[in-house]
């Protein structure tokens, strides 16, 4: 029914938004700027970082600690791990993420998944992030699709692959992302 499976990255494939969470409020704190998770929740999660504050000199602060805690987690349930392996050799897979590829690529190599997908499309490759369609639509166009799969989690990305044109995957949860796909691909 689809011929490639489009997976945003924070949320979905990797653990990562308490981690995102956790950096913002430590690269905020010299202002006095705390968000709560439910803030964070409903106004930063899909969001580019360039666009959540009015400052470069945040911003790339942000991105420094955010790199730092990466490196100390282990952002991949073990079950979704399992599942890219598997659909690896069903369909063609990207990531399509509003982050920047140095944060999404280096623990994608790190957990051995970067050779699974054929393609990463970040926020460098477009000129308009979700909730625009172009990252999807990009995304479908590098891998030949025609009828993608997104999988998704957050309102901007589910409404940029619906505004694509294709079929979204909405999963409650990172920890739910497996069992949600394997379920949503046998329907």
């Amino acid at each position: 029914m689809w011929d490639a499976l489009l997976f945003d990255f924070d949320g979905v494939l990797a653990d990562t938004e308490r981690i995102h969470h956790r950096s913002w409020n430590l690269a905020l704190e010299p202002l006095g700027i705390q968000w709560d998770w439910d803030y964070y929740q409903k106004h930063c999660i899909g969001v580019a970082d360039a666009l959540l504050v009015d400052s470069a000199e945040y911003v790339e602060r942000k991105q420094h600690i955010f790199k730092e805690q990466l490196e100390l987690s282990e952002p991949f349930c073990s079950d979704t791990l399992t599942l890219i392996q598997e659909l690896n050799s069903i369909y063609k897979l990207a990531v399509v993420s509003s982050s920047f590829r140095k944060d999404v690529e280096p623990p994608l190599v790190k957990f051995n998944l970067r050779h699974h997908f054929h393609t990463l499309v970040t926020a460098e490759d477009v000129q308009n992030l979700k909730p625009a369609p172009e990252p999807y639509l990009l995304g479908a166009a590098r891998l030949g699709a025609k009828r993608p799969l997104v999988i998704e989690d957050s309102d901007s990305g589910v409404a940029a692959g619906k505004a694509a044109g294709f079929e979204v995957l909405r999963v409650s949860s990172v920890v739910n992302v497996a069992r949600e796909v394997r379920d949503y691909l046998k329907a």
